[in-house]
């Protein structure tokens, strides 16, 4: 019996051998798994069924690469001349196209055109000439920003049969900031049936000083609070309708007592001080999303005793970018102020207000002044002064946000003055406390 038992043992043992040997045969031949691959098969796995990815290997992947961003394209293919244009907004003389205005759009590419009173006759004359501009950039890069002051009240550039709305002391007395959003809305209305897409309102200056003579009742009012409140809400009715609001004056020209068309105003507050008033409207329109900040020509000798805000590096990329956390398009006032052009030299300020962070100069008057900033800037480009690269920032951003508001060259649709006036009047005679 135990003769047999043992044969029976050795039996299985050679049994179970011949069993493996046969197992590791099949696996090495024709059995689709390779010997450096002890897993199951990519094709077998659970996971590589659902995935279609092969097994993890020792050696990671190589990641895709991000498909490129579409605007950083479009920058890369635009030469100097046309990345120097976007940055400049420029006025027009007269109330038709001359030359001088279609040789700014047609080849100095300017990426923008701003109107004032005495290029406005009537609604049908105003329609045309910002057709005619588009048509003059038809084979420019990007599509025109054609803007406007229109805050209503005594600052008001419409033509003389659109209804009159309100600036910004009544608004502000109504204490409502639906009624201010109707009222952006209906400025918006007003300037988009004409041909406009970009409007520099609603004013975030704060009426602090009685001896100013250039905000007074273009202001909300006194309070921080109420001029923040209220003034957020125009800006959101401007932007409903698509027109782009352009909030101003950074970092705040309500307590001056002189007018930067003129002359230079000096503002003797610390940052403390600009903080406890003039910067909080600012600062709560930029976390309710700002897509465009005007900057003034003010000198605050205790944050910069050397620049004027508008080409001040430590107001505008450091305070505004910075600590305000402000990533949209910087526009300058006009840098043909006698703030301006009184003191500096219009071309060396235009540089330094670039290299300061600024993205856009507004020159509002004159050609020959709207080339030399062109000129000025491209030097400082061959000079080394302006780094290609800081160009190029501005120009990303100005591309998005034209982008943003599905801005075109295409000419606009009629004016449509009738509706627009009664759509005025409807928001006029129900006021404050309407819905």
């Amino acid at each position: 019996m135990t003769d047999w038992i043992v044969r029976t043992n050795r039996l299985r043992r050679w049994a179970g051998g011949l069993l493996a040997l046969g197992l590791l045969a099949g696996c090495g031949a024709g059995g689709g798994a390779s010997q450096a691959s002890p897993g199951p098969s990519a094709g077998n796995s659970p996971q590589a069924s659902l995935s279609g990815s092969p097994a993890p290997s020792g050696t990671p992947e190589p990641k895709p690469t991000p498909a490129p961003d579409p605007i950083q394209t479009r920058v890369a293919a635009m030469t100097l001349d046309e990345k120097l244009g976007q940055m400049l907004l420029v006025g027009i003389d007269g109330q038709t196209m001359d030359e001088n205005a279609k040789k700014l759009v047609a080849t100095h590419r300017v990426g923008g055109i701003i109107l004032y009173k005495p290029n406005i006759a009537n609604a049908s004359q105003t329609y045309g000439l910002l057709n005619a501009l588009k048509e003059a950039n038809k084979e420019g890069k990007a599509p025109l920003f054609l803007s406007v002051d229109q805050e209503g009240g005594k600052v008001s550039r419409m033509p003389e049969e659109f209804a009159k709305l309100p600036g910004a002391a009544e608004v502000g007395c109504s204490n409502d900031a639906g009624y201010a959003r109707r009222i952006g809305a209906s400025l918006g209305e007003e300037v988009k049936t004409l041909g406009f897409n970009m409007n520099f309102a609603p004013v975030l200056d704060i009426n602090s000083n009685p001896a100013n003579p250039v905000i007074g009742e273009r202001s909300l009012g006194s309070k921080a609070e109420l001029v923040g409140r209220l003034g957020i809400a125009e800006m959101k009715g401007l932007q409903e309708t698509g027109v782009v609001p352009v909030v101003k004056h950074f970092p705040g020209h309500g307590d001056t007592s002189v007018d930067s068309h003129l002359e230079l105003p000096v503002v003797a507050k610390s940052l403390e001080e600009l903080k406890a008033l003039e910067l909080q409207p600012f600062r709560e329109a930029v976390k309710e999303g700002a897509d465009a900040v005007m900057i003034a020509h003010i000198l605050l000798p205790k944050l910069d005793p050397d620049h004027p805000s508008s080409f001040s590096r430590r107001i505008i990329t450091g305070l505004l970018r910075e600590e305000l956390g402000y990533k949209g398009v910087v526009i300058t006032d006009d840098m043909t102020m006698g703030a301006i052009i009184g003191h500096y030299d219009l071309g060396q300020a235009a540089v330094q207000s670039v290299q300061a962070g600024t993205d856009i100069l507004l020159v509002a008057h004159e050609y020959a002044k709207a080339t030399a900033v062109l000129d000025a800037l491209k030097q400082a480009v061959a000079q080394g002064k302006l780094d290609e690269a800081r160009i190029d920032e501005s120009v990303a951003r100005i591309l998005r946000l034209k982008d943003k508001y599905r801005l075109t060259d295409a000419k606009a649709p009629a004016p449509e003055v009738e509706r627009v006036n009664a759509s005025v009047r409807e928001v006029l005679s129900g006021g404050a406390g309407a819905k």
